[in-house]
């Protein structure tokens, strides 16, 4: 039985080795998120902020034997200009590719989805590389749709 739950210091290790390989993933998406050469040290402090802030959101998934085999990094960003005015972005998830195709990321989003309602957030977003074409589906499957574009070019 997988437990989904909010992530806490104890998880951190295996948070930072999850976040990386969907890092290095993206990379394989686009040559322009190639991964620095100190991604564990970036990622290890981006999320050590997450622990004790209230805006942000850490959830793990936790197999039977303790192991966390998922991660939703999400958090509740004020929207400036727009109504609804809070919005719950996921900006990243990963399940271990051996325990995908089981429901665990349909319980990690559905947890997701009512703790960020739950933090003031009326809509969600997901941020993922766009030639990801299972987020795409993944996403759609919940009733996402785009909503913007973001273009880059190199200088």
């Amino acid at each position: 039985m997988v437990k989904v739950r909010r992530a806490g210091e104890r998880d951190l290790d295996s948070i930072v080795e999850l976040v990386v390989r969907l890092k290095r993933l993206n990379s394989e998406f686009d040559p322009l998120l190639k991964v620095r050469d100190d991604v564990y040290v970036q990622v290890r402090n981006w999320l050590s902020g997450f622990m004790n802030n209230k805006n942000k959101l850490l959830l793990v998934a936790e197999s039977d034997d303790g192991r966390v085999i998922g991660v939703l990094v999400s958090e509740v960003r004020e929207r400036l200009f727009y109504e609804p005015p809070m919005e719950g972005v996921i900006m990243d998830f990963y399940v271990m590719p051996e325990f995908r195709r089981r429901g665990i990321g349909k319980m990690m989003m559905d947890e997701a989805i009512k703790m960020l309602r739950e933090m003031g957030a009326h809509v969600i977003s997901a941020e993922f590389p766009a030639q990801n074409q299972i987020s795409v589906a993944f996403y759609r499957k919940y009733g996402f749709r785009p909503m913007m574009n973001t273009y880059v070019k190199e200088t």
